[in-house]
């Protein structure tokens, strides 16, 4: 069910990625531009691990750094199925966790001392299990490919943007500028849209499978719970542009805004709870 919904809403992507790439430079121009937007966001993707350490401050360790930690992650990326990931330690107060690698053999999996300081074992093992399933399902891959592709979509729009303030657009006969316009504003708007729905159906599909890593939800369900409650309260000095990574967004404590809820990197967390709390092992 949950793949389903990421393919349909990747296609709803797909779509307005051709519809403007086609205006800006026929078949040809968009081509051209996605493919400069996918080299683009997968060299990133290709590093993110360590640049995803760096903007987390994160040290990587070994077994006999934190002995019980690296154990836990051993113990439960076999029963993932999975090869080793490399485990590091963020020094970050608030309580979270994350998981980044460009594939199952580059994977990291790195808990913040706040976590490991307010979470019980069976809280982290939850906690542990998730950032696992989102290398199990190959969660970096998709959200880079949405990123990507939401990227091609902005640089489309400000390339239709600019031609109608410098006067160089393309003259199609029959067209409503004003409505082509509106759309290089819409489209872009309704790319985050997607690519935020795709985040949050993610974050469902991972609470489920970590869920069954483990054999039980109530150490997930309860995790998600107090993590969030003291992100609210302890802040995380970190660049937004890693916060989509973290099991709970590092910045949940901001002001509830109407609509927000369309551009949230993560679904509520009662909602997370709820579906954990219905879900059968």
């Amino acid at each position: 069910m949950q793949i389903a919904k990421v393919f349909g809403l990747m296609t709803a992507m797909t779509l307005i990625l051709v519809g403007l790439g086609q205006y800006v430079g026929g078949s040809g121009g968009a081509v051209l531009f996605f493919v400069i937007a996918m080299a683009m966001n997968f060299g990133a993707y290709w590093f993110s691990d360590k640049a995803v350490l760096k903007m987390y401050k994160a040290q990587v360790i070994g077994p006999n750094d934190a002995p019980d930690l690296y154990q836990m992650v051993d113990r439960l990326r076999q029963r993932a199925e999975l090869p080793m990931p490399t485990v590091a330690i963020a020094p970050q107060q608030q309580p979270n966790a994350f998981a980044t690698g460009r594939n199952a053999e580059h994977a990291v999996v790195c808990v913040t001392i706040g976590l490991m300081n307010t979470l019980n074992a069976s809280e982290l093992e939850g906690v542990v299990a998730h950032e696992l399933a989102h290398i199990k399902h190959k969660h970096m891959l998709v959200g880079t490919v949405a990123a990507a592709m939401a990227g091609a979509i902005g640089l489309f729009a400000s390339i239709v943007r600019w031609g109608f303030i410098l006067g160089t657009g393309r003259d199609d006969e029959g067209g409503n500028p004003v409505a082509l316009l509106a759309m290089t504003i819409v489209a872009p708007i309704a790319a985050l849209i997607v690519q935020m729905a795709i985040s949050r159906q993610n974050e469902f599909q991972a609470d489920a499978t970590a869920a069954r890593i483990v054999g039980d939800k109530r150490g997930l369900a309860s995790a998600l719970q107090r993590i969030e409650a003291v992100a609210t309260r302890v802040p995380m000095q970190v660049n937004p542009a890693a916060a989509h990574m973290a099991i709970i967004n590092p910045f949940a404590g901001g002001a509830r805004i109407p609509l927000a809820g369309l551009f949230r990197t993560h679904p509520p967390t009662e909602e997370r709870v709820r579906r954990l709390e219905q879900l059968e092992l």
